[in-house]
């Protein structure tokens, strides 16, 4: 479903990698290795269309992803290193307005979500008000409240304890064993099936690309 051909990606007259090609079919889980530096965030911006690559394509469903930016978008939930929140709402209001956004998803149970993630008794106070690693708590909260087929999730344990992370892990393989895609990055290793699981290693030294 997702198709990388040939990407380069050139930053500060640096390139970070070259001619990167790589397919992501329907119902896996991708995490992209790397040591910092090494464009794994770089990548991903390129993948959500947030920056051009030098030279390469990138194909959703068969399409360049910029030929339809609407449609792919209505298919992404994408978590980068910022939020997303609105600082002025609560952490339950935020998930109020983002479930309106996703009307099939209208019946779950927020106060719930915010549980799983860590957040029941926080539910009312503002997130302006929150530490940083609550915020994002709220910003994966969002994961519970979609049916977007291609989940990008930049660094999503960060600030994330052991029991959170395994809530997380079985929600990504129930996403994928409902037909959808799960590409993360994480220094962490994940406690998944390699039926459903898989990396990518990007290499600082050359930019080269191990899967």
């Amino acid at each position: 479903m997702l198709h990388c051909k040939k990407l380069t990606c050139v930053r500060e007259e640096r390139i970070l990698f070259k001619d990167l090609s790589f397919t992501v079919n329907s119902g896996e889980i991708v995490q992209v290795e790397g040591p910092n530096g090494v464009g794994k965030t770089s990548l991903f911006r390129l993948l959500v269309g947030l920056s051009t690559a030098y030279a390469g394509e990138i194909f959703w469903q068969g399409q360049v992803i910029s030929s339809d930016r609407e449609s792919f978008y209505q298919q992404l939930l994408y978590l980068g290193h910022k939020t997303g929140i609105k600082p002025e709402l609560t952490a339950l209001e935020n998930l109020q307005f983002f479930q309106q956004m996703h009307t099939t998803h209208s019946e779950v149970n927020l106060w719930d979500v915010l549980a799983k993630v860590g957040l029941a008794g926080y539910e009312d106070i503002t997130t302006s008000q929150l530490s940083a690693g609550q915020q994002r708590r709220v910003a994966l909260a969002r994961l519970w409240l979609n049916d977007c087929p291609l989940w990008i999730l930049d660094e999503p344990f960060t600030a994330i304890d052991k029991s959170g992370v395994a809530v997380l892990e079985e929600l990504f393989i129930k996403h994928a064993q409902n037909g959808g895609i799960v590409l993360l990055t994480t220094h962490q290793d994940l406690s998944i099936d390699s039926s459903l699981h898989s990396k990518i290693r990007l290499t600082k030294a050359t930019g080269d690309l191990y899967v």
